[in-house]
């Protein structure tokens, strides 16, 4: 008898193993630009000059987020992902030329993780994610697109002078091996350190904009790793 329930337990756990799905990642950016909506001030020149300035440097920022979705957060999916050599070294993804949903295409302030084409999803239908899903649809069950960006919120301000935060903001967005979307989801988290804020206008100077980007993603990442396994549970649907 206790060999007959090993032996079920074995095939059990294989046949759960099996039947585990498998998705590309096949997207994984950041960008330059600050988002200053919230202050109204979107239209500020300055976030030109920030967007475009080579010591605006977001690139390790995007690493350690990268470092923290492959080596902590996969493990709480209920999915396995490719190895990412086999999405960005695949031939068909390589020859991949995504349609932008931007007036322009890609602009010089996205900054892609190594290996990884600026891919636009959730707008204009689902050109690009059809398209993906296409590329690997023969090694996967779906595409997974990831992308951080930045945002100026208001802290605490009396007459236009006083404090501001830097929101970090994460995109998940998952789609089957047809294109069809399974479940888009983004988070958010604000920085502990603050900039300031004089006669309504943000200081946007590098040395006072990284190390709150820093602080918003260091913040983030708690967040997710808190809550990532709630949030995934609809990919049951893929």
């Amino acid at each position: 008898m206790k060999r007959i329930l090993l032996i079920l337990t074995v095939l059990f756990a294989l046949t759960g193993y099996s039947q585990k799905k498998k998705v590309a990642v096949v997207s994984f950016y950041t960008d330059k630009t600050i988002d200053l909506s919230d202050l109204g001030l979107n239209g500020l020149a300055a976030i030109a000059d920030l967007g475009n300035n080579p010591n605006f440097n977001l690139s390790p920022i995007l690493e350690k987020y990268h470092n923290a979705f492959f080596n902590d957060y996969s493990k709480k999916f209920p999915f396995d992902l490719l190895p990412e050599t086999e999405v960005t070294q695949k031939p068909e993804y390589i020859a991949f030329t995504p349609k932008f949903a931007r007036e322009g295409g890609e602009s010089g302030t996205i900054i892609n993780y190594p290996g990884y084409k600026y891919i636009y999803e959730g707008m204009n239908g689902s050109v690009n994610e059809e398209a993906s899903a296409k590329i690997f649809s023969e090694v996967a069950d779906g595409v997974l697109f990831t992308e951080i960006h930045f945002a100026v919120v208001k802290g605490f301000a009396v007459g236009g002078t006083g404090t501001i935060k830097m929101r970090a903001n994460v995109r998940l967005a998952l789609y089957d091996k047809t294109g069809k979307k399974v479940f888009a989801i983004s988070e958010g988290a604000n920085s502990k350190k603050t900039g300031t804020i004089v006669g309504g206008v943000p200081v946007l100077s590098v040395d006072k904009v990284l190390p709150m980007c820093e602080s918003a993603l260091e913040e983030l990442l708690k967040d997710l790793d808190d809550r990532l396994e709630k949030i995934v549970k609809k990919s049951d649907k893929l």
